[in-house]
């Protein structure tokens, strides 16, 4: 034999002879390699779930947002004094002015009921939850008692040029039809000048308060407009008290207060009673005229909750499955899957005597991988549990039989079959608790460690492998 043969040979011994050390630090750099496609496959999910959140926007286009409805609060004019200084001919000169500010009065007490009813609207492979609201409410008005703390004189108020408006966040979902009375009189409702809570937008009407300067007012309205996923309400009334009905079966109620509420199949009911000894806020507030302010500078005094956003209850139509955020945690435990397997195939390797390149290994992982990807793709389909199922079968499968031939027998690929399909199910059974996933999980790799320390308890690490006779 030439001594190119032999150095040959020599190379292709060495490279068939590993110390299990050398092995074990091969196959968990491969592992760690593979988190690169694994990160990508995660950013598919987030990639998906922007599309599937810019469909959604463009499926509800032109009917309505997320609402947020308030009110009603009078408006009432009035004239006050303002001191300002300025210079002239050198000197500071004080000058006292008239300017026109507002006076916002809120309810004395304000009850409404909403009537949501709600229809999947869908497009493509995308869904998005839409509905129709009517809400009819009766509002009752009158100057406070101590009305003469506020520093007003209510002979500067001109009542005959109040204003009552109400706010919707989202005034392209008005419908028609809408109705508004004062003491029995009706009035013509008026698009814009909403409330400081629903940033300015909604309606409003032209009235005379002058009953209100020794008396009450009554309102009723009838307002109807559409909205999708959810609706919220900012109380601002002494008492203000709320029911919900609605056919949607998955609610779910956030905000400041929270209701009592009956949930089932059939749909839900939810009452709110909210006083302003809670929202620790007064009836009255007082704001510059948009005469001398533009008006996204005239936002009326409202409550705010300790983190400094408006006090307001939201009622959330929620689908009951974010399969977007299941395939996501799924993906989260990538990890599990790529490490339990690789450490199954390390095991022939070093102790059955079966020589896996590192090919194979990378080869196993971006099937592993691929999972994440059929998962994503059938959910979107036909849903996350039937997905998780198909792409489990089509991965075990694919992975079985490919260790049928690297492992030289179908007994041993049964046993990692075995594994992946004890593995996916405990997977499963994490995504489905999630209270308990942290403890579970940590028991799990606990238990897998312990498995492995066990079988190689004996193993030499430091010693250089022969290349056995597969059995």
């Amino acid at each position: 034999m030439t001594e190119a043969a032999q150095k040959q040979q020599s190379e292709e011994s060495e490279k068939r002879e590993r110390s299990p050390g050398g092995k074990f630090m091969l196959v968990l750099l491969t592992g760690f390699l593979l988190a690169i496609p694994l990160f990508a496959s995660w950013l598919l999910i987030y990639d998906r779930q922007s599309q599937s959140e810019q469909a959604e926007q463009s499926i509800v286009t032109g009917w309505g947002g997320q609402q947020v409805f308030s009110g009603p609060k009078i408006v009432l004019p009035y004239k006050a004094k303002v001191q300002g200084s300025v210079e002239q001919d050198g000197k500071t000169v004080t000058r006292t002015e008239i300017v026109m500010q507002n006076l916002y009065l809120s309810p004395e007490a304000m009850t409404f009921d909403s009537d949501i009813k709600t229809e999947v609207k869908s497009r493509s492979i995308y869904e998005v939850v839409i509905y129709n609201s009517n809400v009819t409410g009766l509002a009752t008005f009158k100057l406070p008692d101590d009305f003469a703390r506020s520093g007003i004189d209510p002979a500067t108020i001109d009542f005959a040029r109040a204003e009552i408006r109400f706010g919707l966040s989202d005034a392209r979902g008005l419908a028609a039809n809408n109705m508004l009375s004062v003491d029995g009189q009706p009035l013509v409702l008026q698009p814009g000048r909403g409330l400081g809570e629903t940033g300015n937008r909604g309606f409003f009407a032209w009235l005379d308060a002058t009953d209100l300067a020794d008396g009450t007012i009554t309102v009723k309205y009838d307002v109807k407009f559409r909205g999708t996923e959810s609706l919220t309400m900012v109380p601002s009334a002494g008492q203000t008290n709320w029911s919900v009905t609605s056919q949607w079966p998955h609610p779910s109620f956030t905000g400041g207060f929270l209701p009592k509420n009956e949930v089932t199949e059939a749909g839900f009911t939810a009452k709110y009673a909210i006083t302003n000894l809670a929202l620790g806020s007064a009836l009255t507030s007082t704001q510059a005229s948009q005469q001398v302010y533009p008006q996204s500078n005239n936002r009326p005094y409202t409550s705010f909750d300790s983190s400094g956003e408006p006090s307001s209850v939201t009622i959330n139509l929620i689908q009951p499955v974010d399969l977007y955020d299941q395939v996501s945690r799924a993906t989260k435990y990538g990890f599990l899957f790529i490490g339990f397997t690789f450490v199954a195939f390390l095991l022939f390797d070093l102790i059955g005597g079966v020589r896996i390149s590192s090919v194979q290994y990378i080869l196993v992982g971006v099937a592993l991988i691929l999972f994440f990807v059929l998962l994503l793709a059938f959910a979107e389909i036909i849903g996350f549990a039937l997905a998780y199922i198909t792409a489990s079968l089509a991965t075990i499968g694919l992975i079985t039989a490919y260790a049928a031939s690297v492992l030289s027998t179908w007994r041993r690929a049964s046993m990692i079959g075995g594994l992946l399909a004890s593995l996916y199910a405990v997977i499963y059974i994490l995504l489905s608790l999630e209270a308990y996933s942290l403890l579970i999980g940590s028991l799990l790799i606990f238990a897998a460690l312990a498995g492995v320390m066990f079988v190689t308890r004996r193993l030499d690490w430091t010693r250089t492998l022969q290349k056995r006779p597969s059995s």
